[in-house]
C-alpha cells in the first residue's frame, strides 16, 4: 500500500470514517474507527495531513493528532459540502470530501483553539444560553400572572415585584395549584439570575487574567465582556493580513452583487461568528449614545447623512479593525489627536 499523505476523517460520537490519499492522489484507505480506536490508529500512521470539519469535538481531536505529530487542518462544513458527491450523502462521502477539500490551495482553515480559549467560549456560551432561559421564564411568570389579572409594568422593576409576590408574599386569593407553580418558575428565574451574575465574575477573572483582553478593554465601548470574547475567538491575529479581513470574517461589511463593472452593495454578509458580531454591535451602539454629541468627527459626519443601526455597523466594524491592530501590533488604545487647522 502507498504511503498515505492526506486523510479525510468524519467526526461522530461513536464511529468515525477515515479516507486516506497517496502522493497520486489515489484512494489507498477507507474504514471506520470505533472511539477507542481512533488514537492508537493514527499513532501507528506516518506524518500526514489530516482534514476535519470544524464541527463538535473538532478541536480536542485537532490538538490530540496534532500531539501524535500529523498535521490538522479544520475546514468549515460549508466549505467541505461543494465536495459531497450529489445524492450520496454518507459517512464515506463525507470523509471522501473533506480529504479532496483539504488539499485545495485556496481553502480556509479553521484554527485549533487551546483548551483555554474554549474554556474563555464556554463561560460566554452558558452564559448566553442562560440569559435566554433568564428571557423565556420572566415572560412566562408575566403571562401566567396576567391570566389572574396581576400585570406589573415593564423592566426590571416590575419583574422583581412579580417575583417577591410569587416567592415571598403569595396572594391568598390565587389558588394554590396556581402559587405552587408560580413559585417554580420564579425560584427558576432567581436561580438563574443568580448564575448568570456568577458567570459575569468568572468571565471578569478571565479577563483581568489575560493581558491581551485588558488591551483590547481600552478600546471605546469593549468591556471585559467583549474583549474576552474576542480574544478567545480569534486566536491568533496573524491569520488575518489586516483588520479589514477580521471584520469581514466577522460579517460587518456590506455584501456585494456586482456585475459588468458596476459596484452594488447590500446589507452586511453576517457571517462567521453571531455571538462576537452581536456584542460588538451592542457596544458600537453603547459607544455611539456616549458619543451623540460630538461635533466634526468622523462620527458625527457618519450620523448626520447614515440611520443610527448603519453607523452602529459601522462603528463596530472600525472597533473590531482596532482590536485586529492592538492583537497584531500592540500597544492600546489612543484617542486620535486632533489635527491643526
Amino acid at each position: 500500500m502507498s504511503e498515505i499523505i492526506t486523510v479525510g476523517l468524519d467526526l461522530a460520537k461513536r464511529v468515525f470514517q477515515v479516507h486516506g490519499v497517496d502522493s497520486a492522489g489515489a484512494v489507498t484507505l477507507r474504514r471506520q474507527l470505533r472511539r477507542s480506536e481512533v488514537v492508537k490508529f493514527f499513532s501507528s500512521l506516518s506524518r500526514c495531513v489530516v482534514g476535519m470539519e470544524a464541527c463538535a469535538s473538532a478541536h480536542y481531536w485537532g490538538r490530540t493528532l496534532v500531539k501524535l505529530g500529523h498535521e490538522v487542518r479544520l475546514i468549515a462544513a460549508s466549505q467541505v459540502k461543494p465536495y459531497v458527491k450529489r445524492g450520496r450523502k454518507n459517512d464515506a462521502t463525507d470523509a471522501a470530501a473533506i480529504a479532496e477539500a483539504v488539499t485545495r490551495p485556496h481553502m480556509q482553515f479553521v484554527p485549533i483553539k487551546t483548551e483555554e480559549a474554549q474554556a474563555a467560549l464556554m463561560l460566554h456560551r452558558t452564559r448566553r444560553l442562560l440569559m435566554t432561559q433568564r428571557t423565556m421564564l420572566a415572560n412566562a411568570l408575566r403571562s401566567h400572572f396576567a391570566e389572574y389579572g396581576i400585570v406589573e409594568p415593564e423592566g426590571q422593576a416590575g419583574l422583581a415585584r412579580l417575583v417577591v409576590l410569587a416567592l415571598d408574599a403569595p396572594d391568598a386569593a390565587l389558588p394554590e395549584a396556581a402559587r405552587e407553580a408560580l413559585a417554580m418558575v420564579a425560584a427558576h428565574w432567581r436561580d438563574t439570575d443568580a448564575k448568570i451574575d456568577a458567570l459575569d465574575h468568572e468571565i471578569l477573572r478571565w479577563h483581568r487574567g489575560n493581558a491581551d483582553s485588558q488591551r483590547i478593554a481600552t478600546i471605546p465601548g469593549i468591556g471585559p465582556l467583549i474583549a474576552s470574547a474576542i480574544v478567545a475567538t480569534m486566536g491568533d491575529p496573524g491569520r488575518f493580513k489586516t483588520g479589514r479581513d477580521f471584520a469581514a470574517w466577522l460579517g460587518l461589511v456590506p455584501s456585494q452583487n456586482s456585475t459588468g463593472g458596476k459596484t452594488v452593495l447590500g446589507p452586511i454578509t453576517k457571517a462567521g461568528d453571531r455571538y462576537l458580531r452581536s456584542l460588538l454591535v451592542v457596544g458600537a451602539t453603547s459607544a455611539l449614545w456616549r458619543r451623540r454629541k460630538e461635533k466634526g468627527t468622523w462620527l458625527a459626519a457618519l450620523m448626520a447623512r447614515k440611520t443610527v443601526r448603519q453607523v452602529s455597523i459601522a462603528l463596530a466594524n472600525k472597533m473590531a479593525r482596532m482590536a485586529w491592530a492592538i492583537l497584531a501590533k500592540g500597544g492600546v488604545y489612543r484617542e486620535p489627536t486632533a489635527l491643526a487647522a
